[in-house]
Formats: C-alpha cells, sequence, structure tokens
C-alpha cells in the first residue's frame, strides 16, 4: 500500500475477509516505511507479510485506522471518502485464484481533451463491487503513467503551488542559467520555455533539440518538452495531482504566471482539459483503491525517447543538468511505481533515498553529491522488470534501461532489450504452458508504420517518428522470435502492450517445423490520450492495402517467419484495423491461456468495442465484469 500524509502517521491496518473476524495489524518500522520528500510530505510505504494468508476469490475488506490524538482512530471514510463505493464503509479487494481477466492500458496524459479511462474502469465496476467473481485479476498500466516531459501550464503552476504548500525539497542544479530550485521557479524562461535554462554554448545545442527543447514530429505526433519536469520536488508533485483529488483541494486555484498572447491561449485550452482531468479524479483513484495495480515505465515517465540510442544516452548522461532530470524522474518513478511491483529489491535504495531526504540544508535544499550519488546508482538498477508466478505466469519486461546498442552506429535506435536480458526472459518463460508479457511497446505492431520508421532511421531522422518498435533490431527480433520457438518454451503467449495511442489485436503464429506457437498481441492505447484521427485513418487503410496477411511485402520484412492476422473491431465503419479512442483494455483468458474475449472500454460512454476473430460474430453488450456466456 502507498500513502502520502503531511506528517509521520501511526497507522493499523485492518483486514476483514467475509466471513471472517477482522485482523488488527499495528504497523511498526519494518511494515511502514516513511521517506519525507517535503516538511509537510511523507510516503508511507507499507509492506506487510501476514502469518496467516488472506483467502482468495472472496471479497476482502480492508481500511487503514490513522491514530489521532485524543481521539478514536480515523479510518478511510474519514480521511479519504472518495475512495468508497456508495453504501461502503470500507473498501475492498479480492485475490484471485487465477490472472485470467486483466485491466490493462497506458498513456494517462492529464490535459489530452479527452476522458479518463481509469474512470470509465470505475464506472464499470461499481454495479459488480460486491461480486467478487466480477473484480479483475490486476490492473496492469503499461508506460506514461505521468507524462514528465509534457505538462500543461495550468499543472506546472499546481505543481508549483503544492510544492511551496507542503514544503517539497529543493535542490541544487549544474549546468543550467539557474543555480537552484527556486531559481528555476521564479525565471521568466519557466514556463513554455525551459529550452533557454541551459547556456547557450554551441556544445549544448545537440542537447538542446534533441532532449530539452522538444523534437518536431510532422509525420505522427508532437513531443512538447518546453514545460520539462526538473527537480525532484516537481515529479514528486506531478505524482501526487494525477493519482489523487486531495492535493486539488490544497491548491484550488494556483496563480497564473505572466504570459504572452500565444501562451495565454494555450494555457486556456489546457486549463479546460485539467478540469475534465480534476472531475474526474476521483474515481480513477477509487479504482486504483479496489484493484490490486502493478506499474511499468515507457519514456515519458521518464523523458521522451528515453535511452533510444547509444548517442543519445551519451548526449544525455553527458551532461549535469539533464542527467540530473533524468534521475529525479527514475527516483520519483521508484518511489511512487517501480516500489509497490517489487518491494523486496529497493531496500538499499530506499535506505540510500532515506539518507538523502532526512539530511536537507538549511535552505531545504537536498544534498547534491548524495543526490548525484543515488541517481548513478539508479541509472545502473537492473531490477526494474518483474514476475507474478499466477496462472498464468505474468511477465512484465524493462524495455527502457537493458538496451541493446548499436555501438557501430550510435544514432540507430537500440534493440529494445539486450542480449541477456532476453536470455533471463527466456529463463522465465522455460516449461510454463502459457504466459501473459507485458512489454510496453507492441512487439507486432501495424507494419507500414514501422517501415516509415526505419526508413527514417536510415536517412538519420529516428528521434523525428520515434523509431521504437521491436522489429527495428535485427538482433533483438532474431532472439525474441527464437524464444518463441524454443521447444521448452510456452505454446500460448499474450502480449499485451500500449505506447502507440490507438488499439488493436493481432493473432501472430511463428512458423516452424517442429511446433507452431500461438500469440496474441493486444494492445490498448491510451488511457487519456488518442492519435491524430485523419492521420490513423490513412495509415490504417494503407497498411490494409499493402500488408494484408497474404501481401508478398511480408516477405521483404521479419514477418516472412509470420502469420499476422489482426481482429476487427465490433463498431468499425470503415474497415477499420486500428481502434482510435480513449479508454482501458481488459482481457479474458481460458484455461489454456488463450484468449476468451477482449475489449476495449471506452473512456467517452460509447458501448465498449470488442476485438472479433475474421469468423467471430458479434457478442452481447459488455460490461467489466463478465466474459462471453459460457466461456
Amino acid at each position: 500500500m502507498w500513502l502520502v500524509g503531511s506528517a509521520p502517521l501511526s497507522l493499523t491496518l485492518e483486514v476483514q475477509p467475509a466471513d471472517q473476524a477482522r485482523r488488527h495489524i499495528v504497523l511498526d518500522a519494518t511494515q511502514c516505511r516513511l521517506v519525507p520528500i517535503g516538511r509537510h510530505a511523507y510516503l508511507h510505504l507499507i509492506d506487510v507479510a501476514l502469518e496467516q494468508a488472506l483467502p482468495q476469490d472472496t471479497l476482502i475488506h480492508y481500511d487503514l485506522l490513522v491514530a489521532q490524538e485524543g481521539g478514536s482512530p480515523a479510518g478511510i471514510a474519514h480521511w479519504a471518502p472518495h475512495l468508497l463505493h456508495t453504501g461502503a464503509t470500507r473498501p475492498s479487494l479480492v485475490l484471485r485464484s487465477r490472472a485470467d481477466n486483466i485491466l490493462f492500458g497506458s498513456c494517462r496524459k492529464p490535459h489530452h481533451a479527452a476522458r479518463d479511462g481509469l474512470a470509465r474502469a470505475d464506472s464499470l465496476l461499481a454495479p459488480h463491487i460486491d461480486q467478487s467473481d466480477a473484480r479483475p485479476a490486476m490492473l496492469m498500466l503499461c508506460g506514461d503513467q505521468v507524462y514528465a516531459d509534457d505538462v500543461a501550464g495550468p499543472m506546472l503552476a499546481a505543481i508549483h503551488a503544492l510544492i511551496r504548500r507542503l514544503g517539497l525539497y529543493g535542490e541544487c542544479l549544474d549546468g543550467a542559467v539557474v543555480a537552484d530550485s527556486e531559481q528555476l521557479y521564479a525565471h521568466p524562461a519557466g514556463y513554455y520555455r525551459r529550452e533557454d535554462l541551459l547556456p547557450a554554448f554551441k556544445s549544448n545545442e545537440a542537447l538542446r533539440e534533441r532532449f530539452f527543447g522538444g523534437v518536431e514530429k510532422p509525420i505522427f505526433t508532437t513531443a512538447n518538452a518546453h514545460n520539462h519536469l526538473v527537480t525532484l520536488a516537481e515529479v514528486m508533485a506531478m505524482y501526487l495531482l494525477v493519482w489523487s483529488p486531495i492535493p486539488w483541494q490544497l491548491v484550488p486555484e494556483p496563480p497564473k504566471p505572466a504570459l504572452d498572447e500565444q501562451h495565454e491561449q494555450r494555457w486556456q485550452r489546457e486549463a479546460r482539459a485539467l478540469d475534465g482531468f480534476r472531475d474526474e479524479l476521483p474515481q480513477a483513484a477509487r479504482l486504483l483503491a479496489h484493484l490490486q495495480t502493478l506499474m511499468i515505465f515507457d519514456d515519458h515517465d521518464i523523458t521522451d525517447d528515453w535511452n533510444l540510442s547509444a548517442k543519445w544516452e551519451t548526449i544525455a548522461y553527458g551532461h549535469p543538468f539533464s542527467r540530473r532530470i533524468v534521475g529525479n524522474a527514475l527516483l520519483a518513478y521508484m518511489l511512487c511505481q517501480g516500489w509497490g511491483n517489487r518491494p523486496d529489491v529497493f531496500g538499499p535504495l530506499l535506505d540510500d533515498s532515506n539518507a538523502l531526504m532526512n539530511a536537507p540544508d538549511e535552505q531545504d535544499r537536498l544534498d547534491p553529491v548524495a543526490q548525484d550519488a543515488l541517481i548513478g546508482r539508479l541509472l545502473t538498477f537492473d531490477q526494474w522488470n518483474y514476475v507474478l508466478r499466477t496462472q498464468p505466469t505474468v511477465i512484465v519486461l524493462d524495455t527502457r534501461t537493458r538496451r541493446w546498442r548499436s555501438r557501430r552506429l550510435p544514432s540507430r535506435p537500440s534493440g529494445l532489450m539486450d542480449w541477456e536480458s532476453l536470455t533471463d526472459l527466456q529463463h522465465e518463460l522455460l516449461d510454463e504452458s502459457a504466459a501473459v508479457i507485458v512489454s510496453p511497446t507492441p512487439m507486432f505492431g501495424v507494419k507500414l508504420i514501422e517501415v516509415i520508421q526505419r526508413i527514417c532511421t536510415y536517412a538519420g531522422h529516428a528521434l523525428t517518428v520515434d523509431a521504437e518498435n521491436w522489429m527495428a533490431h535485427r538482433g533483438a527480433a532474431s532472439v525474441m522470435l527464437n524464444i518463441f520457438r524454443h521447444s521448452r518454451t510456452p505454446g500460448n503467449y499474450v502480449i499485451l502492450s500500449g505506447d502507440v495511442h490507438y488499439s488493436f489485436a493481432y493473432d501472430v503464429q511463428v512458423r516452424d517445423q517442429d511446433r507452431t506457437p500461438h500469440i496474441w498481441q493486444i494492445t490498448s492505447s491510451g488511457i487519456k490520450n488518442e492519435f491524430p484521427r485523419r492521420l490513423l485513418d490513412w495509415l490504417d487503410r494503407l497498411n490494409r492495402w499493402l500488408y494484408a496477411p497474404r501481401s508478398p511485402l511480408n516477405w521483404f520484412t521479419q514477418r516472412r517467419d509470420l502469420a499476422i492476422v489482426p481482429r476487427l473491431p465490433e463498431h468499425r465503419q470503415r474497415g477499420e484495423r486500428l481502434w482510435n479512442g480513449a479508454g482501458i483494455g481488459q482481457i479474458w483468458l481460458d484455461a489454456q491461456g488463450r484468449p476468451a474475449r477482449i475489449l476495449q472500454h471506452n473512456a467517452d460512454g460509447r458501448p465498449s468495442t470488442q476485438f472479433l476473430a475474421q469468423d467471430q460474430p458479434a457478442d452481447t453488450p459488455a460490461t467489466i465484469a463478465q466474459p462471453r456466456s459460457g466461456t
């Protein structure tokens, strides 16, 4: 459990499975780890090993009681009533015996105009909240839970107001025109012009263009880094504002900086989108309180195109300012996302974090030497991935920090995983009958888009089109396909992905003379983001013409060894294979680990979209609770 309080809290965990007595556990320092991030902000990282295992497939109510001086302890109904469903006095969870019902998605950008897919999932779950068999086994967030590199002006103002309200710790800065965080927040370039914070040296031009100033991407989208988060306090405040409605109550009307006319108009557009995000935030938080939630980073959790190529790494990590920016985002990811996936491996890093946070100077700034040393350890940490030994096994990949770099051509995109990490993946798969693999970037994507990325890469413009896909690196693609062919790896794979801002499902078979593994590539993106609609329509149509399952063009690609058949979105109007709409994905698996039903729950309230096999009839109207009758 993850909790932030304005002071260190004395907590008691209360757990009550259905038809059993309540269990009370007074949390000590070994079960609740405190990490101060400001004068009035304390992370409480709660990890409790129970003496008696909790039952599976039944409702388990829980509460977290906060001791109050001179009064009885206050439960969640008192300090976070927005987390409760109508008529409930406590939240609940269900530990499923099988991982056969999974909610998943990625890309939740607060200032996108679309509605929030997490709120949509909560509204679908609410009517069935008392039915244990209706609860998904988990919510898997596949990347871009926050956008550290693409921040709305009004969001940045709220971040700065929250930093002041909670006294979040500042820091010293090296390699910029500002000396510390206070100067950054007050600088005229602090809103919409943060690229100007780099000294105007010729040696900084590559850094400004590739990393900090934003990259023009005329083919796909525009990644705007002009409000890129810089300090640890900024990133931590962002997490508080995207996970909970409470911080917004502390800073209801943050002051607006002086802006020119162009940025004033942009501010107004972003403010309208953020109003909608705030309205739906209580529902999103309630969903997180009722589902086991796991996460993995993609690039925007840290910065756009993070570790795209060996050249990118040389530029970004060779400058103290950009190294600090990446390191701060990675430290915040560990504290707010990564720790909950795998608490047992983060002990030494948390010790270092506590040492850093417990020793601010007289101006409440962190020790820069200790901060940089901790960032150095984070940048070499290699246990962000994790495995859940459920039925079927769920394997979550780190496709960002263990890359197959091109030493001969350092500007070429790196393979998403190196040979060693792919070997580790094969080891985890041995002797499993089925597996769910979470890969933030689709392993099998839209071929036309991959071809465009490859052409731009050869022309030296990999950054222009986010040229990151599994097939872009021959070595990584070959090893991955050989893993699928291995005689001791599973016969059925489900790959869950996000990243691309549209949704699709492919049935994939790897041609092999001895065995034919079956793969289902299922992509749901974004939770609160979408692809430019007209552009995606054209790309979808051209891809159907050029790379249909029987097209001879497939023989000139890595797909010559694959049979790929797209599933059809139920509500398609013009033959679409790609579904463009914010929301959240859901998949039910049968006893053999094969998809029984694949849905995209549309955030705008339209009926959920089912992805149908090409000979499959449309199903009954979808809910979050049940697969097709008889499955």
